[in-house]
């Protein structure tokens, strides 16, 4: 979904993945032009939904909430408009506003659900949870006194968060202690970690944006201080992963790709009025001091990631590598209605600097790499791309470009996706403790040993690499300068 404040993507394979928006002018595909209807008309259709819920209240087989019926019909029109248009409650709403935030009241853990208890993935560093000592592999089995069994994953989730400085009672179970454990743990505010970095090679920079919240650009700016601590004059490029990322705020997706561009256009939005046209530019700067990237997208990649990677692809910032990202080129807006909930509406399209629509289409990237199949597959696996989803809005260029298909990129353990069905994060962190070091998982990740192999053949082209040789150096005339530009 894209907005002002927002985008993301709403998958039909996936689970609900959180918006933010401002209110604009409402939006209709210019593409269908709309018939005006008489007042007598639209009372008429008014009455004949009437007529529809009593029937439904009084001769359903069960009972069912009015208030319920109603958002039952709010989602039916919005959704039958399109794929990202809907209803949200108020409780979808406040879930929504806390994932786009970033940072919520809670413990620190991420957690997934097995055997109806809830079992610790992995304690967040410098959390309630990892100074009270919880580990990775326990298992909670009551929250304040009451049985997990029996809750959802969400509800558990949803009673381990709250307001910070509250306290919170724990039971768990740990695999040869004797006894059940319980510990009290304070809330704190916890900040959900969207940019991941490491260094590759020794002198190439690593950064995973993994979802667009409000704290995505400071994260993007700790990666790069990281990195240059750790390279000093060594680093020759850098590689952003947008692999599986489904979108977020608009914003943010600004800043990161004007982190990496000094001037021209970023993107612009186009409503159903000529005058709701928005253009968002670069401001002078790259933080990146102009070395040359590698961006890596997928099938995953959608909405505030296809904006980034159309923005440096656009004016030749870096080389997009991957494959054929998801396609999604639409505005939604948010709209408050009475109760605290929100209706979520396509207000307009919005396009790279050349002027191009992806919607339906997608980032092609420069160079295609398919993920690499390591192991034999028993079926065959087909990426879901916007073009798939039913009533998706239609490319305004008119192009009916079919997506490069991408096998099994959707399953790359790179990125770890907060739709992940059976598994809810309270937060997020990138794992090296488990299944191997990031330089393991780095070999085992085919598309970006191949962004690797580009940077590093880009710097000995351009003679800046930084590797030791055990050649014999070439004689040279002491007043001639050495070539030291970057």
């Amino acid at each position: 979904m894209l907005n002002k404040n927002s985008l993301t993507p709403v998958l039909a394979l996936i689970a609900l993945i959180s918006f933010s928006t401002i209110p604009t002018m409402a939006a209709q595909d210019e593409t269908r032009p709309v018939k005006p209807s008489s007042a007598s008309d639209t009372y008429k259709a008014l009455n004949l939904f009437g007529d529809v819920f009593e029937q439904v209240r009084s001769n359903y087989v069960e009972p069912t909430e009015d208030k319920k019926l109603i958002e039952y019909a709010l989602n039916g029109m919005l959704s039958s408009l399109d794929p990202h248009s809907g209803y949200m409650n108020e409780e979808e709403a406040k879930t929504m506003n806390i994932q786009n935030k970033g940072e919520y009241g809670g413990l620190g853990i991420e957690v997934t659900m097995e055997n109806s208890v809830i079992k610790v993935v992995s304690p967040i560093d410098d959390t309630p949870a990892a100074r009270a000592g919880v580990q990775a592999g326990d298992l909670i089995v009551e929250i304040d006194g009451k049985q997990v069994i029996g809750m959802t994953l969400n509800e558990s989730v949803d009673k381990m968060r709250g307001k910070v400085g509250s306290e919170i009672l724990l039971t768990i179970v740990r695999q040869g202690a004797k006894a059940p454990i319980k510990l009290k743990l304070i809330r704190d505010t916890i900040q959900v970690q969207s940019v991941k970095n490491h260094v590759e090679n020794g002198n190439i920079g690593y950064i995973r944006v993994t979802t667009f919240n409000a704290q995505t650009f400071p994260g993007l700016k700790k990666a790069f201080d990281d990195i240059k601590k750790q390279t000093g004059s060594k680093l020759i490029g850098y590689i952003l992963d947008l692999r599986n990322n489904p979108g977020g705020l608009l914003d943010q997706a600004i800043a990161v790709a004007d982190a990496f561009l000094d001037k021209g256009e970023i993107v612009s939005t186009r409503g159903r009025n000529p005058d709701d046209t928005r253009r968002d530019n670069a401001t002078p700067g790259d933080m990146a001091n102009g070395l040359p990237m590698i961006v890596l997208i997928n099938g995953g990649s959608a909405s505030a990631s296809e904006i980034v990677a159309g923005a440096i692809q656009d004016h030749r910032r870096g080389i997009v590598m991957g494959t054929q990202s998801f396609g999604k080129g639409s505005v939604q807006t948010l709209f408050n209605v009475p109760g605290g909930g929100m209706i979520r509406l396509t207000t307009a399209r919005y396009f790279t600097p050349s002027g191009r629509s992806i919607q339906a289409k997608g980032i092609t990237p420069d160079i295609i790499i398919e993920r690499a199949k390591v192991v034999e597959e028993k079926e065959a696996f087909t990426e879901v791309h916007e073009s798939d989803l039913k009533g998706a809005l239609v490319n305004p260029d008119g192009d009916t470009t079919e997506p490069t298909p991408a096998a099994d990129d959707k399953k790359n353990d790179d990125a770890k996706k907060p739709e992940a069905p059976k598994t809810t994060p309270t937060d997020k962190t990138d794992k090296t403790s488990k299944g191997g070091s990031k330089e393991d998982k780095s070999k085992a990740d085919y598309q970006l040993m191949r962004a690797v192999d580009v940077l590093q053949g880009i710097s000995i082209y351009s003679g800046h690499d930084t590797r030791e040789s055990t050649a014999p150096k070439p004689a040279t005339k002491k007043d001639v300068p050495s070539d030291t530009n970057h």
